[in-house]
């Protein structure tokens, strides 16, 4: 976790380091150059310096809108030119990429651009940035992940899957879009049968993809957990599956077995569906359900405490599953966690963290939180929009 022969070891090792972080009229970081040394790095600042910005900077490198889910147009600087550019050094396979990413804002009619670039080349989508890195995150609005509702479960069940799967993004959209191109089908045309056929057909076929990687995601989590789980850890495992109806189809039948029975439910359900408004059989009611392993609760139940601890292990074998799966250990991002610790569980993550490869980016008020990890991290003083040279006042 630090420089020198242990950096190149852990690359080797399939882990990834970015050493250069460059953002253009990003959030309120107008012009921003960091260079990076070691695995691990402790951004440190008040509230509103722009820390989490930059997290959310490197998670643009991941498919989706990054972790705060926002429209590209908002993340541009305000009274800035209206787009942004972040960039990236990647230290990977003893070799240097340069990876970028960025908006501009649409010239009259014309549609808003989103431009990304690896090694100085225009791809179509930020799909081709992991076959280079990997990125996982935990930040403070997922701590009522557990009592909330269903959809925000799912959400973090698809970020999980995306992970391992850079496609699984585009199947989710195009079911969203099936789904709602169904439901106005209903309300508009429902006695519109060969429409109807049609477009169910084609929910069927994306909606089993989308259960079918979701399943594969979940085993192979819960296997690795249970695998691997230490009741005498200061992050609790936990035991975790999928429910559904739709999931109960693709764990019992093949494929195709499993599309044709649910397109058959969604025909059968047209007349409820519509007095619905709709679609209420689907991978669109899947739940992620979560439990306590050591005391066998549901996660739901358990104390706040607990609840928090046991998010960050379920991150942490996450993170280890992204690198079983894709070779990549990943890069994480933990956004103000450390501080909802106590000494003994700050000191269980970083001894957990330091046992993964990848490099590990950290945010926190107190450069005091991060005292454990000694000369081991590059710690950033970040101030409005900027970072704050060492020694400076």
């Amino acid at each position: 976790m630090a420089s020198g022969d242990d950096a190149s070891r852990d690359v080797a090792n399939g882990g990834q380091r970015l050493t250069r972080l460059i953002a253009r009229d990003f959030r309120n970081h107008a012009d921003l150059d960091l260079r990076l040394d070691r695995r691990f790095v402790a951004l440190v600042g008040e509230n509103g310096a722009g820390k989490t910005n930059l997290l959310e900077a490197i998670s643009l490198f991941s498919p989706g809108r990054g972790l705060r889910r926002a429209d590209f147009a908002t993340m541009a600087r305000v009274s800035g030119p209206g787009g942004f550019a972040v960039s990236l050094t990647l230290a990977r396979d003893e070799s240097e990429h340069r990876l970028g990413t960025g908006y501009e804002p649409p010239a009259h009619e014309a549609r808003a651009s989103r431009i990304c670039r690896i090694d100085g080349a225009g791809v179509h989508s930020p799909v081709a940035f992991a076959e280079f890195l990997r990125i996982v995150w935990l930040t403070p609005d997922l701590d009522g992940l557990f009592r909330g509702p269903a959809g925000d479960r799912r959400r973090f069940l698809d970020r999980l899957v995306l992970a391992v799967d850079a496609g699984h993004g585009a199947r989710v959209s195009a079911m969203e879009r099936a789904l709602r191109s169904r439901n106005r089908l209903l309300e508009e045309r429902p006695g519109d049968g060969q429409w109807l056929d049609a477009i169910e057909r084609e929910v069927a076929e994306l909606g089993v993809a989308v259960a079918l990687a979701r399943r594969e995601t979940v085993e192979r989590l819960d296997r690795l957990i249970a695998e691997t789980r230490d009741d005498a850890q200061p992050f609790p495992w936990a035991s975790v599956r999928l429910e559904g109806d739709l999931d109960d189809l693709v764990a019992v039948w093949p494929a195709i077995e499993a599309e044709d029975r649910f397109r058959l439910a969604l025909r059968q359900g047209r007349h409820r569906d519509r007095a619905a408004g709709r679609t209420l059989t689907g991978p669109q009611t899947t739940d992620l359900t979560v439990r306590h392993g050591p005391k066998d609760v549901p996660a739901a139940t358990a104390s706040t405490g607990e609840q928090k601890a046991l998010l960050i292990g379920l991150v942490l074998a996450h993170a280890r599953l992204v690198q079983a799966m894709s070779g990549l250990a990943p890069i994480i991002l933990l956004d103000e966690v450390a501080a909802h610790l106590d000494p003994r569980r700050r000191a269980g993550l970083f001894d957990a963290l330091e046992a993964l490869p990848g490099q590990v980016w950290m945010t926190g008020a107190d450069e005091a939180l991060f005292a454990e990890l000694g000369g081991r991290a590059d710690m950033v003083r970040v101030a409005d929009g900027h970072i704050v040279p060492p020694g400076a006042g």
